[in-house]
């Protein structure tokens, strides 16, 4: 028997398909994770980690990772005989452990001081033992798609391949609502791109319930007319169903179901935010209620803090697209359609996030289209001719990417965006700052005439043996200071809990971090805090989970 695995190299976490090659490509089963291994809430954090402690240390990680989440399709290794990947150009070049300074930094004239020859991303094939992956067959290969060009990756493709935005020959937006939130503006053959590094919120995480979309994720909202608010929890094949009706000012249950939740996912702060601002329990930045929380079911909340983290990512997001439209020159109307990729474009209600500033404020209709990046891994593996049409695509598309994080035009925006929603700012001032620096104030809304849903799911297919996740992903870091004293303020003072400080002998003691909890070179509370100036992020090194 021949089996394959598609692998999504998402930037929040792995997804996974195992594939029977001998049956026409027939998905047997899905494994996920639930967060990225690496320590960080966003790309720039996992490409600081891996060029602070190393690439030997972050490709260990990262395949360490693989193999446990193929592991969980319980297939023989010497079965697996293909893998395909996708995702973005950073991710890719972390799982093949080639340079990836070039992504990370701005501009040719710092590449050229570091000596950083650019790698060749065009689409290739790789073998399994190369780079060190036990899971499947050693003579597995590995097939890797191209970008369109270095910081226009696969992911990128994906969307515009896997949405069929370009047999439309319309004027069109696509994003993929993520971490690291890749968008794009299609226009007379031509496409600019874009990454707003929106953080975690979007995909549940630095969320108090936050979570993944994942079975028993609160991933929709609905007000009534009595006050009262429906909930939408995922289930078991990710399907959105009914849950409790609840009072969400103080959690009072008007209407129970068999339908359970342990956390909110991305769409469910969504429509969250979207709901008590039309509603009027959230005026920004406050929220209404009583105890400055909105009570969902099973005791899941949402607080002030959460719509602050929420609002940074939407203003990114939004900010994000109203760069492209500026620097590419048209008017709001002229964009007819928007296609939502990733879980969290699935599973939104468009119209809620239209409300949110995370789909433009004027559009004829919009698409729901699915994990565009697991469906062209998928293609991948079970097509010998996709890589081909894909490098195709690739080379014909005139292309042109924005660094957002250079912008002056997504500085300006962002900046109004970040007093909209942290300080309440008015929205005709939000408007009248716009004009002031020289751009086009936002329309009022127009809802789209048309939401269609290309799939049912973020990942339609689960295969016979259905999903299953990955509750442990990375591994841990570990290391002794000399100075260290044992006094485990680090340990206290570590925001996320991922530090133990223990001690393994006379005056001896080791710090151990778990690399899937860590937010990595972004935090660093850990030295900031240490009395004796001991710990040292970067000394840390690698070993097995179970440790």
């Amino acid at each position: 028997m021949a089996f394959g695995i598609a692998l999504d190299l998402g930037t929040s976490g792995y997804r996974t398909h195992l594939v029977d090659l001998d049956q026409r490509g027939k998905i047997i089963s899905t494994a996920i994770t639930m967060r990225h291994p690496l320590p960080g809430a966003n790309i720039m954090d996992h490409l600081h980690f891996w060029m602070e402690n190393g690439s030997e240390v972050g490709h260990r990680i990262i395949i360490e990772t693989v193999d446990k989440l193929i592991g969980l399709h319980n297939t023989e290794p010497k079965e697996i005989k293909r893998i395909a990947i996708c995702g973005n150009p950073a991710q890719l070049s972390m799982f093949e452990n080639i340079e990836i300074r070039d992504l990370a930094y701005a501009g040719q004239s710092i590449l050229q001081r570091l000596n950083v020859k650019v790698p060749e991303r065009r689409a290739h094939t790789r073998v399994a033992s190369d780079l060190g992956i036990g899971s499947v067959h050693p003579e597995a290969e590995i097939r890797c798609p191209p970008s369109i060009r270095h910081e226009i990756g696969a992911d990128a493709l994906a969307m515009i391949i896997k949405s069929h935005m370009l047999d439309r020959k319309e004027t069109c937006m696509v994003t993929d609502y993520g971490t690291n939130a890749e968008m794009g503006l299609y226009k007379d053959g031509e496409l600019w791109t874009g990454s707003a590094a929106a953080g975690p919120a979007m995909e549940g995480q630095s969320i108090e319930f936050g979570m993944l979309a994942a079975p028993m994720a609160i991933s929709d909202l609905v007000a009534n007319p009595d006050g009262s608010w429906q909930n939408f929890v995922l289930d078991d094949r990710l399907k959105a169903q009914p849950g409790n009706v609840v009072d969400p000012y103080n959690g009072e249950v008007r209407r129970t179901s068999n339908v359970k939740a342990r956390g909110i996912t991305g769409t469910g702060v969504v429509a969250a935010v979207a709901v008590g601002l039309e509603t009027g329990i959230i005026k920004l930045p406050r929220l209404m209620t009583g105890d400055r929380r909105i009570h969902l079911q099973d005791s899941v909340y949402i607080d002030e803090h959460d719509v602050l983290e929420a609002g940074k990512a939407m203003g990114a997001i939004r900010a994000g697209h109203r760069t492209l439209i500026e620097e590419v020159g048209i008017e709001d109307e002229e964009v007819k359609s928007m296609y939502l990729a990733g879980a969290s474009g699935t599973y939104v209600d468009p119209i809620k996030a239209q409300t949110c500033g995370l789909v433009p404020r004027v559009l004829e209709r919009t698409y729901q289209c699915g994990n565009t990046s697991l469906m062209m891994a998928y293609d991948l593996l079970v097509k010998d001719e996709a890589m081909d049409e894909m490098q195709s695509i690739a080379d014909s598309m005139a292309a042109r990417h924005i660094m957002f994080a250079t912008s002056k035009v997504f500085e300006d925006i962002y900046v109004n965006e970040i007093a909209y929603w942290l300080e309440g700012m008015p929205w005709e001032m939000f408007n009248a700052m716009l004009v002031g620096k020289g751009y086009r104030p936002l329309p009022d809304i127009k809802r789209p005439k048309e939401t269609l849903r290309i799939v049912s799911a973020d990942i339609p297919v689960l295969g016979d043996k259905g999903l299953k996740t990955l509750d442990h992903v990375g591994v841990y870091l570990i290391a002794e200071f000399e100075r260290c004293i044992g006094c485990k303020r680090c340990m206290r003072e570590c925001p996320e809990r991922a530090l133990r400080v223990e001690k393994v002998g006379d005056k001896r003691f080791k710090v151990r971090i778990a690399t899937e909890y860590c937010l990595g070179t972004a935090c660093k509370n850990c030295e900031t805090v240490c009395t004796e100036d001991a710990m040292r992020f970067s000394e840390l090194k690698i070993v097995k989970r179970d440790v």
